[in-house]
């Protein structure tokens, strides 16, 4: 079998502000057909990446390439072959859901016979036939979001580059979201999306954890779990934060992360510390229930290679 070259490929890809490294030689390959995660937090060089994939900034050094053509020098033949979504898409609020869609097709000079079977389509897919007359002023968060993706699909690109498309909506709008980046995926659309949630991290196909404008992994989200060193513990004490205080120095803890009520406790033997920590909490007058083992997630993984990175 042929591999397939990849459809996205940076090499040492560097951007600069001044003194601050907002992205520092990153070096990836995207093959087509990927639903490829930038997972990080605010500052991590998520944005910029996407920025600078989608020939909205300038390169300072390395090079990237998407569909065969170069960044730094090809980047109006690059624009009408991809769909970028930035944070704040710019929808036009007086305008009805169909009017937006109607505008971004003209913008993106699709053939006027096309138009309508493609809107009809659209509104479809992203569940708003029924809102199509609404004006997207009134529209909420979640379906504002949508209309934004049919708004960047309205010229079928080859590539999408989507920006925090999910910050500050609700879970149910979020899912619903997902829900429709699978599907697309699954019939074969490229896509790159950035995210702060490690969550959705789980349902891409391969994710690139950023921190401080730096790819710190890039592999499949089983994989970077599997880089975890050491075992997870969940616990619920009565007060999380006197139960954080008493185990924070003890041997064999790596590190505790609260979840609610609860406490995640990353050990290097799960076995060996779980009567150790019952008995400290015991032995304080703490009272707790649930204790057990679980199977590390994304954030635990990022976390830990995060800290690693560090020392």
């Amino acid at each position: 079998m042929v591999s397939q070259a990849p459809i996205i490929e940076t090499q040492n890809l560097k951007r600069y502000f001044k003194l601050v490294k907002a992205v520092d030689s990153i070096s990836v390959s995207i093959k087509p057909g990927e639903l490829f995660g930038l997972v990080g937090p605010d500052g991590a060089g998520k944005t910029t990446t996407l920025r600078l994939l989608a020939g909205l900034l300038d390169i300072t050094d390395g090079s990237a390439q998407i569909l065969g053509y170069d960044i730094q020098d090809q980047a109006e033949q690059i624009k009408p072959k991809i769909g970028y979504m930035a944070q704040q898409f710019s929808l036009y609020e007086e305008l009805s859901v169909y009017e937006n869609l109607t505008f971004f097709a003209d913008l993106f000079q699709v053939a006027t016979d096309l138009i309508p079977t493609r809107i009809s389509r659209l509104l479809d897919f992203a569940g708003l036939t029924d809102f199509k007359g609404r004006r997207a002023a009134h529209l909420s968060g979640g379906m504002q979001k949508k209309l934004a993706l049919a708004c960047t699909l309205i010229h079928e690109p080859e590539v999408l580059l989507l920006d925090e498309p999910t910050t500050g909506v609700d879970p149910i709008s979020r899912r619903e979201f997902w829900d429709i980046l699978t599907e697309l995926y699954s019939h074969g659309t490229t896509i790159v999306v950035s995210t702060p949630y490690m969550d959705e991290a789980d349902r891409c196909s391969r994710v690139g954890l950023m921190y401080s404008g730096k790819m710190v992994i890039c592999d499949t989200p089983q994989v970077i779990k599997s880089q975890i060193q050491g075992e997870l513990i969940q616990i619920t004490p009565d007060d999380w934060r006197m139960a954080t205080e008493i185990l924070k120095d003890q041997s064999g803890i790596y590190d505790i992360q609260t979840y609610g009520e609860s406490l995640h406790i990353l050990v290097d033997s799960a076995e060996k510390r779980l009567p150790e920590i019952a008995k400290s909490l015991k032995d304080n007058g703490l009272t707790y229930r649930g204790a057990r083992t679980t199977p590390a997630g994304m954030e635990e993984a990022f976390i830990s290679l995060i800290k690693e990175m560090e020392t």
